[in-house]
C-alpha cells in the first residue's frame, strides 16, 4: 500500500514504497483490522481507489471500495422475494379487474332482463287491468323495502353490529348534519317523489299506445336530455360528440312520430314516452345538484324515504281517480294481484340492480344494460306478439341507440384516441426501421460474401 503517514511530519522528502498487491482489499472483501482507513471528504478510500483504478480491476466503480461494505452504505440488490411480491400484486390486480368485468357483464344481463320483464308484464297487465296510475303508485310503494334489503346485505357482508335505527340515522346525514326532520323530509323528498311518479306514470301511459320496443327505445333518449340539462344547469363540459348524439336522439324521436303520419295514438304515445324520458332526466340532474354524490346507504335511505312519501301523500290521487271514474279499479278480489306483485317486484329489482351495480362495477355497463332492453323487447314483440316493424321505426330505433352509445364516451375520449393512434404509428415506424436495418445488414453480408464492396455515391 502507499504509505505516507509519519514522513511528512518529520520534514523529510516523502518516499513511496509499493507493497505486494496481495494486501490490496478488493470490493467484497473485509477491511483488515488494525487502524481505521483514511477517508476523504467525499467518503472514498483514496489510496485503495487509486490502486484499483490503475490495475483496472474488473467491475470496479469509483467510490465503491471495501470499507463502504463495512459501513453498510452500499446499495443491496433486490431480493427475489420483492420480485415475487410485485408479480403477486400485479396478478391480484388483474384478477380483481377480471372479476369486476365478469360481474359487470352478469349485472348487464340482470338489468336488461329485469327491465324487459317489467315492460312486458305491464303489457300483460293492461290486457285485464288498465289503471296506469294505480299500477305506478302500487309499484312505488315497494321502494320502502330498499333500505331494509340494503341493511340486510350490509350486515351480511361486513358483520357490523349496528341496529337498523342507528344505520338509518347514519345514512340520514344526506339531508344535513342534523339528520332528517319533518321539514327536510317534505322539502327534499316531495319534488323527487313527484318526478319519480310522473316518470313511471307517463311510461305506463305510453305503453298503452305503443309497442314495448318503441317505448323502451324512446326512453333511452333520457341520456341525451341529461347531458343537455347538465350542460345548461350544472355547467358541465361541452362535448361536440354528445351534441351530435343529442341531435341523433331528437332525429329518432321525429322519425318515430312520423312513422304513422303525426296523428293518432302513435303521436300521443311518442309524446308520452318523451315526457317520461324528460322527467327522468330532470330527476337525475336535480339529484346531482342538491344531493351530490351519495353512497349506496344514503341512496337506499333516500329511495325508501320516497316510498314513504308516496304511501302517505300520494295515496289520495288513486282515490280521486277512482271516485271520478277516471280509473275503474273494481273489487279487490277482481284485481290481477299476480301481475301486480310480479310487476312491483321486477321494478324494485331493477332499481336495486341499477344503484348497486354502479357501486360494484363500471357505471357504463349499467347503461349498456338499459340499452339492451331495446333488442330484448324487440325479440319478445316479434316472437310472442308477432309485431311487424316498419322501416322508419327500425331506422329511428337504430339512430336513437347509436346516439345513446355516443353519449357513453368518456370526456377524454378524443385525447385518448389520438394518443392510441400516435402509439400505433410509432410502433409501425419502429417496425419499418427494424426491417430496413435487417435488410441492409443482409445486403452487406451478401456483398462481403461475393467479394464486392458498395461505394456510396456523393
Amino acid at each position: 500500500m502507499l504509505s505516507t503517514e509519519g514522513v511528512l511530519e518529520s520534514g523529510e522528502q516523502p518516499c513511496i514504497q509499493l507493497e505486494p498487491l496481495k494486501s490490496t482489499h478488493l470490493p467484497g472483501k473485509a477491511t483488515p483490522t488494525g487502524g481505521s482507513p483514511k477517508v476523504t471528504a467525499n467518503g472514498v478510500h483514496d489510496i485503495e481507489d487509486r490502486i484499483l483504478r490503475i490495475t483496472g480491476y474488473y467491475g470496479y466503480n469509483p467510490g465503491y471500495s471495501s470499507h463502504r461494505r463495512e459501513d453498510g452504505s452500499e446499495s443491496r440488490p433486490e431480493t427475489p422475494a420483492s420480485d415475487i411480491s410485485i408479480e403477486s400484486r400485479s396478478y391480484q390486480t388483474c384478477a380483481n379487474t377480471a372479476l369486476k368485468v365478469l360481474g359487470g357483464l352478469l349485472m348487464v344481463l340482470c338489468v336488461s332482463s329485469s327491465w324487459v320483464g317489467t315492460t312486458q308484464v305491464v303489457k300483460l297487465t293492461f290486457q285485464s287491468f288498465s289503471c296506469p296510475f294505480f299500477i305506478s303508485w302500487f309499484s312505488s310503494n315497494w321502494n320502502i323495502l330498499f333500505f331494509p334489503i340494503y341493511y340486510s346485505g350490509h350486515v351480511f357482508t361486513t358483520g357490523e353490529k349496528q341496529t337498523p335505527i342507528q344505520k338509518f340515522r347514519e345514512c340520514s346525514k344526506l339531508f344535513g348534519e342534523d339528520g332528517m326532520t319533518l321539514k327536510l323530509f317534505v322539502k327534499r323528498t316531495a319534488p323527487f317523489s313527484i318526478l319519480w311518479t310522473l316518470t313511471n306514470y307517463l311510461y305506463l301511459l305510453a305503453l298503452r299506445k305503443l309497442t314495448a320496443t318503441d317505448v323502451s327505445a324512446l326512453y333511452c333518449c333520457h341520456k341525451a336530455f341529461v347531458f343537455l340539462l347538465s350542460w345548461i344547469v350544472l355547467k358541465d363540459r361541452f362535448m361536440g360528440v354528445r351534441i351530435v348524439a343529442a341531435i341523433m336522439a331528437i332525429t329518432g324521436i321525429v322519425m318515430m312520430a312520423y312513422a304513422d303520419g303525426f296523428h293518432g295514438d302513435s303521436f300521443v304515445g311518442v309524446a308520452l314516452a318523451v315526457g317520461s324520458a324528460s322527467t327522468s332526466a330532470l330527476y337525475k340532474v336535480l339529484f346531482k345538484m342538491f344531493l351530490g354524490s351519495a353512497n349506496l346507504g344514503e341512496v337506499a335511505h333516500f329511495i325508501s324515504t320516497m316510498g314513504f312519501f308516496n304511501l302517505i301523500f300520494i295515496s289520495c290521487v288513486p282515490l280521486i281517480l277512482y271516485f271520478t271514474r277516471v280509473e275503474h279499479l273494481g273489487s279487490l278480489s277482481s284485481l290481477p294481484w299476480g301481475y301486480l306483485f310480479g310487476l312491483a317486484g321486477l321494478w324494485l329489482v331493477f332499481n336495486i340492480l341499477v344503484h348497486v351495480g354502479v357501486v360494484l362495477t363500471y357505471p357504463i355497463l349499467i347503461s349498456i344494460g338499459t340499452l339492451l332492453s331495446v333488442p330484448g323487447n324487440a325479440a319478445v314483440d316479434v316472437l310472442k306478439h308477432e309485431v311487424i316493424f316498419s322501416v322508419v321505426r327500425l331506422a329511428a330505433t337504430c339512430i336513437i341507440c347509436l346516439g345513446f352509445l355516443l353519449l357513453l364516451l368518456p370526456e377524454e375520449w378524443d385525447s385518448v384516441t389520438l394518443r392510441f393512434l400516435a402509439n400505433i404509428a410509432d410502433k409501425k415506424s419502429e417496425e419499418n426501421g427494424e426491417e430496413l436495418t435487417e435488410s441492409s445488414g443482409q445486403t452487406r453480408s451478401r456483398s462481403r460474401a461475393n467479394g464486392t464492396v458498395s461505394i456510396p455515391l456523393a
